[in-house]
This record gives structure tokens, sequence and C-alpha cells, in this order.
């Protein structure tokens, strides 16, 4: 056996924990919006859901402006950063019980829980990994069994 008692105590918690909306393996959700996944993956409809620009696009991948393109020569690291993004505009959309309208305007909404900028602004400006990490919290603590508050007298 690989694991001590205390790990395997541990993975069976994880392996048995499916909560209300975010599981172990909800990290690829359902493809709510027809990204495609694997060779079927329309990068471009990322950008074109979120209305980014090929500079957008550049940047969000760490290369120049002029080798984004979306056909079978893409660059790895800009077909590999538009999937990420993919996967979380469909993580989102789980939790309008994929309404695709409800999600692409809360990504162009701007939210005060996100320092008064949009979760589009975020992706644009570089902070895509902080807003994953946002929206992955978020599921997590939506998950959690809310405390009873006592009834007043």
């Amino acid at each position: 056996m690989f694991f001590s008692c205390a790990n395997e105590g541990l993975m069976q918690t994880i392996s048995n924990e499916k909560t209300n909306d975010f599981g172990l393996f909800d990290s690829i959700p359902q493809d709510y919006f027809q990204f495609g996944e694997g060779s079927a993956f329309q990068p471009k409809s990322v950008s074109d859901v979120l209305g980014l620009k090929k500079e957008d696009v550049s940047k969000l991948a760490s290369v120049s402006q002029r080798s984004v393109r979306y056909d079978e020569a893409i660059p790895e690291q800009v077909k590999e950063r538009l999937q990420e993004i993919a996967i979380t505009v469909n993580m989102v959309a789980k939790f309008f019980d994929g309404d695709t309208n409800k999600t692409v305007l809360w990504f162009k909404t701007r939210n005060p829980l996100l320092g008064d900028i949009s979760p589009k602004e975020m992706i644009r400006l570089g902070r895509y990994e902080r807003l994953r990490k946002f929206i992955v919290n978020a599921a997590l603590r939506q998950d959690r069994p809310q405390e009873q508050q006592p009834l007043s007298a």
C-alpha cells in the first residue's frame, strides 16, 4: 500500500467529497458555450465571447501580437491560455445554470469584490490566474453548509 493511514483517510475524504455544486472533477465543466474540447477546440470563439482583441490575447499568452492567429498554426501558448479561459467561462456558466447570456454579462460587468473592475478586464490586464482563484474559491464557499442563524423571539 502506498499511503499511510492518515493519507488513506484524506484520499477517501477527497474521493468521496462531492458537494452541491463543485467537486474534485468539476474543474472541467460542461461546455455550455460550445467552445469544443481537444482537437475540436475553437479558440477564436473564446475571444469572440469575451470581446478580446488580438492585443489582449497576445498579452495573455505572452506572444507577439503578430503571432496571434486562430487557424491550425495557432501558437501553443495562445491555444493553452484560451482553453484555460474557456474552462473558467464554463465554470461561471454553471453557476448561472448554463445561461450563457448571464455569464457573458457577468464577465463584462464591474464587480466590487474584484476591485470594482469586470472579470473581462481582469483577464485583459493579465490577472486571469487571480480571477480563476476567486471563482474556484467562490465555488467552494458556495458548497459549504450555511450556518443556521438563531431565530429572534
